[in-house]
């Protein structure tokens, strides 16, 4: 495994002396935060990125420091992309197969964080469509266009520890609403979607990780009231035994963007397939849910994968198989 790099590394320290170019990446939500600082850093080691956003006029501003510091080659376009809504989804995949330009690493970084209750124009519950539903379309959808040796890289949390999914009632029209129970399975359906995906490309050169960018200070946050974050903090804090970990920190923008350019370029592909990273490191299984760090069993559970898959399929109304490459 490359490194050794951890919880500090930035992105630039991560890609240093990578040259991507003829590398083509695609990277949802690269209006704000994470999104934008990971098309920079790909695009600055000469990475043609494929930026989606759902706000085009938001992210030709956000994104003009990726096409002013593009080097060797790279470059920066945007494209459509509405999570929330199928038909945006299907829209934005068709028109990018349509092109027939193939992509080296798919990074599905876009989401919502603790959103009150809602649904998206398909009425599936807000988080769960847009943070898995969303992705698992347009990853299927665009699954022909990944040539052997391109990889997916799922976007996840340590905010999957607050709930597995829930498939028997994936919209919340039985069980009482949280938004942070909502956000827990969002973020365990985008680990196991990795999962799957990672088991059924992996024989044509395909690979597939989820990763943990750690705690930082974005957009993601919007619906969250600074107590509430502040009790969260508390709580984390509060699981940690003194002495096992320093109190928790907020990391930087480019540290937090560092897992995602290191599953998808630098770490040995054998080493993330089907797995959760954090800190520019495979994280360990962790049943206690008290212990800040590692993933949740259920998270990665192959069995559990493939029934979110079905569910999913179910919920879309499409199925995917397994392209010949």
């Amino acid at each position: 495994m490359a490194g050794p790099f951890g919880a500090q590394s930035t992105t630039d320290e991560v890609l240093e002396g990578v040259d991507l170019s003829g590398k083509r990446i695609l990277v949802t939500g690269v209006s704000a935060g994470l999104g934008v600082e990971t098309a920079r850093a790909l695009a600055a080691h000469g990475a043609q990125v494929v930026g989606a956003a759902r706000d085009l006029a938001k992210a030709r501003t956000a994104t003009e420091p990726v096409r002013a510091g593009a080097a060797g080659g790279g470059g920066l376009d945007l494209v459509e992309l509405d999570l929330a809504s199928l038909a945006s989804v299907r829209a934005c995949a068709d028109a990018l197969v349509a092109a027939g330009k193939p992509f080296d690493i798919v990074i599905a970084n876009a989401g919502v964080m603790a959103t009150p209750f809602g649904r998206t124009a398909d009425g599936f519950e807000t988080q769960f469509g847009t943070n898995h539903l969303g992705h698992f379309v347009l990853v299927n959808r665009l699954a022909s266009l990944m040539r052997p040796g391109a990889r997916l890289v799922n976007l996840s949390s340590a905010g999957h520890r607050f709930s597995d999914v829930d498939l028997d009632d994936p919209n919340f029209e039985r069980t009482p609403y949280t938004e942070f129970g909502a956000y827990g399975r969002s973020k365990t359906a985008n680990a196991l979607f990795a999962v799957e995906f990672d088991r059924r490309h992996k024989a044509g050169g395909v690979r597939a990780a989820a990763v943990h960018p750690g705690g930082i200070m974005t957009e993601l946050g919007r619906y969250m009231t600074p107590e509430v974050t502040q009790a969260m903090i508390d709580s984390i804090n509060r699981a940690t035994p003194a002495g096992d970990a320093p109190a928790f920190s907020w990391k930087t923008i480019p540290q937090g963007a560092a897992t995602t350019v290191w599953a998808g370029v630098v770490a040995a592909a054998d080493e993330i397939g089907g797995r959760y990273c954090e800190d520019c490191h495979v994280a360990q299984i962790e049943a206690d849910p008290d212990v800040r760090g590692g993933v949740q069993p259920y998270a990665l559970d192959p069995e559990r994968a493939m029934a979110l898959w079905a569910k999913s399929e179910e919920l879309v109304g499409e199925r995917f198989g397994t392209i010949s490459r």
